[in-house]
């Protein structure tokens, strides 16, 4: 009798592995397809935040820095950018992701590959750990890290980046290839303008609007208004200097 238990329990156990392998085999299959476009420090964090969200499988890595079959966290160099139409016709269907820190950069490679692949669509990177809150309205080709807060009503434009534990208040509004760095601060009713970055634990007071191409430096409070295309920090941040949308 123990015997015919022993024998029962074992292909029940059997089973139910066999059960789980297709389950995951399943869910491999099911995932979407993505190609990441860079390879810096910044690159590294999507793969860390792809793998850890579970829903794409990681094709490779198109950077014309580097040579083709170099790896970065055991992802292979695919080619470079000019190459990428011929990548995405031998795995149709992929979307591609553009991993680089620079918004003015990021903007110019993303135009370069629409010119490319007019029908190409963005992946979203978001890390598990992030809090979004409701009705967070969130665009294609965005970087969402660990620890990131995103307050109701909130709108993130595309190809923004949210930095580790950087924190977005009620009816914010980030547009396109803006950023926060990591500790950031956003209070509620503030505006980020397109290509403006927002530097290491700057905090902003509510309702307030930042203009296009401007950087807000480290640890800045910000307290009043600024425009276009200037460099402003300090408690309270001050304007320092004007830039240019080409500048680091």
């Amino acid at each position: 009798m123990i015997c015919i238990y022993i024998t029962t329990f074992e292909k029940i156990k059997s089973r139910f592995e066999l059960f789980r392998l297709n389950i995951n085999t399943i869910n491999y299959m099911l995932k979407e397809k993505v190609i990441l476009i860079g390879s810096s420090g910044h690159s590294k964090v999507i793969i860390d935040i792809f793998e850890k969200e579970g829903k794409y499988e990681i094709l490779g890595i198109v950077d014309f820095n580097r040579k083709v079959g170099e790896t970065v966290l055991g992802y292979s160099i695919l080619g470079a950018d000019n190459q990428l139409p011929e990548i995405i016709k031998s795995h149709p269907g992929t979307k591609v992701f553009v991993a680089i820190g620079h918004n003015w950069l990021r903007q110019k490679v993303v135009n370069n590959i629409l010119s490319l692949l007019p029908s190409i669509e963005f992946a979203t990177a978001i890390h598990p750990s992030a809090q979004i809150g409701k009705a967070v309205s969130i665009g294609h080709g965005v970087a969402i890290m660990a620890g990131a807060i995103i307050n109701s009503d909130a709108i993130i434009g595309n190809f923004t980046i949210i930095n580790t534990k950087a924190s977005i208040d009620h009816e914010c509004k980030l547009n396109d290839f803006s950023s926060l760095a990591p500790n950031a601060t956003l209070g509620g009713n503030v505006s980020i303008g397109a290509y403006t970055s927002i530097s290491i634990s700057a905090t902003i007071i509510q309702g307030i609007t930042i203009g296009a191409n401007t950087v807000i430096g480290a640890c800045a409070l910000v307290t009043k208004n600024f425009g276009d295309n200037i460099v402003a920090y300090g408690i309270p941040a001050k304007i320092k200097r004007e830039r240019r949308p080409e500048d680091k």
